[in-house]
């Protein structure tokens, strides 16, 4: 360790240097770190003894709230009876029992569970199956994906691929044979938006004209129903039914990406159920566990699965998986998050709290710099005019003077974003739009 590493060390901290921390900039986190240390219900508590309100649930995962006693004693006494059964070959009750949990929460028809570990597995297992389905059927052809501007689909070739962040991709080899839906984001037709917007139902047609391009090669479409990464951004009204209505006709699977907003984001178990679609197949991660332990899964209709279930019994369908799937203290945690959700009626209660964050949030078109407010659900953005030569440094300042006040929220260049927890209550999302407007109001 040289005297520049010394450096980092500040009373108790530890040494900053070993750790390449993920999507951050290293050398300016390093020479001013924010760091927490403790969280409690919508709280958390920093380094020098701050208390935070978390206003983004973590990273859109901390859906019940910080630590919950019941998944707290869940995983302890998990960890003391089974801390690891291998999943290849061999299997323990835990996975089967949390499988079957899940499947009874979401879209009616996507019933079988594959797990994984993250969302950014979850997407690149999700079209995997997908191709393996095609092949399955006889249309080995089908391998191109379709992803869509605008889009996070986690950090995986795959996910990448697809997704349709420039700064994702740019330094990565991309998977060939992929295309882009263009994003729904449409300022001039619907700046401040509240709910889905009212234009850009025909931005999905031009699906249409990438089968007329590509033709029968195409395996599958994703897409988050809400563009989270992004900036929020929620779909036009009918986009969704309509792009269901095109996969339908040209024998495509559609995926949503559920990994934001699946487990209650929305006020529904799913996106699809909220929007009353249904795809065929859907990631998620994030709340399936209230972010304790990672985990993530796909769930695929039954015709998919059972499309490969095929040939010799002792054969293996699918040459997928990890080590870490269904993992038994990750099957532990999602059960009793699951249980919460239920028990507590969390999408409910986020169902009842998106008016109050709508009303609050809008109220901040009046802020200096604002150029656009969207919102759904418990989910909800503010865009920033960058400022000339330097996009990105409005809204980061933002997010650090935020803190600084008392509220984390996510800065994604200049488009400040709120997720706050299902447990959230009024005066929280009160203090939070307060805060965020001040900050706003104090950067240049």
């Amino acid at each position: 360790m040289d005297d520049a590493e010394r450096k980092t060390r500040v009373g108790n901290r530890p040494d900053l240097s070993a750790y390449w921390m993920p999507f951050t900039a290293n050398r300016q986190f390093k020479a001013e770190p924010r760091l927490l240390v403790e969280a409690h219900g919508c709280f958390y508590r920093t380094e020098d003894g701050r208390e935070v309100i978390d206003a983004t649930s973590g990273l859109w995962c901390v859906n019940a709230g910080h630590a919950r006693p019941e998944i707290a004693a869940a995983v302890n006494r998990q960890l003391l009876t089974l801390d690891y059964a291998p999943s290849f070959q061999m299997g323990h009750p835990l996975a089967f029992e949390t499988a079957e949990t899940l499947a009874a929460m979401t879209p009616a028809g996507l019933d079988r569970i594959f797990f994984t570990n993250s969302g950014s597995e979850s997407v690149d297992t999700a079209l995997k199956i997908a191709l393996a389905y095609h092949r399955a059927r006889g249309e080995g052809q089908r391998t191109r994906l379709i992803g869509r501007e605008r889009a996070y689909h986690g950090v995986g070739f795959g996910g990448i691929s697809v997704g349709g962040l420039v700064n994702n991709r740019r330094t990565f080899l991309n998977l060939p044979g992929t295309d882009h839906l263009p994003h729904t984001h449409d300022l001039s037709r619907n700046a401040f938006c509240r709910g889905q917007p009212a234009h850009g139902v025909e931005l999905a047609d031009a699906l249409e004209r990438i089968v007329a391009l590509h033709g029968d090669t195409i395996a599958a479409v994703i897409v988050e129903p809400v563009a989270g990464s992004a900036g929020v951004l929620p779909p036009p009204k009918g986009y969704l039914e309509r792009l269901r209505a095109i996969c339908d006709r040209h024998g495509l699977i559609l995926i949503f990406d559920e990994v934001i907003t699946g487990f209650g984001r929305l006020g529904a178990p799913f996106a699809g159920q909220y929007f009353g679609v249904t795809p065929d197949m859907m990631t998620m991660a994030k709340g399936l566990t209230n972010a304790s332990v990672p985990m993530g899964a796909v769930a695929a209709r039954r015709e998919i699965h059972d499309a490969l279930m095929q040939g010799p019994a002792a054969a293996i369908e699918l040459f997928h998986g990890y080590t870490y799937s269904g993992h038994p203290v990750a099957c532990a945690a999602a059960l009793a998050t699951l249980d919460i959700y239920r028990r507590e009626d969390l999408f409910g209660r986020a169902a009842r709290l998106a008016p109050v964050l709508e009303a609050r949030i809008h109220a901040l078109q009046v802020r200096r710099n604002v150029t656009d407010i969207r919102n759904l659900g418990l989910m909800a953005a503010v865009d920033l005019a960058p400022r000339e030569g330097a996009p990105g440094a409005r809204g980061y300042e933002t997010f650090v003077r935020a803190l600084a006040a008392g509220a984390l929220v996510r800065a994604t260049g200049d488009t400040i974003a709120l997720s706050p927890p299902l447990v959230a209550t009024e005066a929280i999302v009160d203090r939070v739009v307060e805060i965020l407007g001040e900050a706003i109001d104090s950067v240049a």
